[in-house]
């Protein structure tokens, strides 16, 4: 027997079509694929993005790897980071209109931004930084709003204030020198010699090279800390702290018997992009406060090399890492 076919009647033309990056199970890299998708639709509270440059972060990593905090049914289209242009508004929004260049994130499970297009979260975009590309302003919401939320939301932090950022020449280390130097803290950070000048060019006021130096023998009754390594270097950084003080960490929960013995705060926090906090980094940007830090351009089919990059497996320079989306 023939099998049948369906067909869309003459002169009805069928769904359209996109190019999007998805997998259909988890896995190492090489379970990515570009495929051609139906063109999203934007639902309550959403809009549908041309997406021109979709940021990539390690937490897509955990998601294409199994690893994601939250459930992620398959399959499924990766990213979070965007930049690009509203092309339509769903029901319910009234703060975006067709044609504006936006930025952000793309729903609370950091995922369908790698595609040609992409709906979003109303309430986690903001209008796009004006001095700089899509690229620069894709590689910025994520890190940016995670390097705001540890000094100030978490870390409450205030001018004159001590903080001492570990991981400073990363994505988000580099974020918090920027935003500590405008807020007038006085920032101290750990980095390795061969980016010791380019987080001091940051602005931070001292900068330990921690292979050659202890850095709780240099740092002492710190306000802050900014805790982006985690590990033994997260233990060690309560001797830093002053009675009263605060250990802020992005990468695990710290550990509250040692606080409470040095009579310190510690917490862990998972990062929450608003419109509010977008608007906020793109004013700074927008004032030239604030200098995003792309290291590696690629094409959206060259996701599974990107990938690569951040499993260590390929070579790249400091900054972020962006798919250029070319449509």
């Amino acid at each position: 027997m023939t099998p049948s076919v369906k067909t869309e009647p003459a002169g009805v033309p069928g769904p359209a079509l996109s190019k999007a990056v998805r997998i259909h199970a988890f896995g190492s890299p090489d379970v990515i694929t570009l495929e051609d998708i139906e063109r999203p639709t934007a639902m309550e509270g959403e809009v549908l993005v041309q997406v021109k440059a979709a940021g990539v972060g390690p937490w897509d990593a955990w998601i294409r790897a199994g690893k994601s905090a939250m459930p992620q049914p398959l399959p499924l289209t990766l990213g979070s980071d965007f930049s690009g242009i509203v092309e339509a508004v769903g029901p319910s929004v009234t703060q975006f209109r067709r044609g504006e260049s936006v930025f952000g994130v793309t729903n609370p499970r950091f995922v369908g931004a790698y595609a040609e297009y992409a709906t979003a979260a109303a309430s986690m975009i903001a209008k796009k930084p004006a001095r700089i590309a899509d690229v620069d302003a894709a590689s910025v919401p994520v890190v940016a709003v995670t390097a705001w939320q540890a000094l100030f939301d978490h870390g409450q932090l205030q001018p004159g204030q001590s903080v001492l950022v570990h991981g400073a020449a990363g994505n988000v280390g580099s974020y918090a020198i920027q935003f500590a130097r405008h807020a007038k803290l006085n920032v101290i950070a750990t980095a390795t010699g061969v980016d010791v000048d380019y987080v001091r060019s940051l602005g931070a006021n001292q900068v330990i090279d921690f292979r050659m130096e202890r850095f709780e023998g240099i740092a002492r009754d710190l306000d802050a800390v900014i805790d982006l390594v985690g590990g033994e270097t997260q233990q060690r950084s309560f001797s830093t702290l002053k009675p009263g003080g605060v250990l802020v960490s992005t990468v695990s929960p710290p550990d509250q018997e040692l606080a409470s013995k040095q009579g310190v705060r510690a917490l862990f926090f998972l990062v929450e992009v608003n419109t509010e906090r977008l608007e906020r980094i793109a004013a700074a940007i927008d004032a030239n406060e604030l200098a995003p830090s792309v290291g590696t351009v690629l094409p959206l089919a060259a996701a599974r090399t990107a990938h690569e990059m951040l499993e260590g497996t390929r070579p790249h320079p400091r900054g972020k890492i962006v798919l250029r989306v070319d449509t």
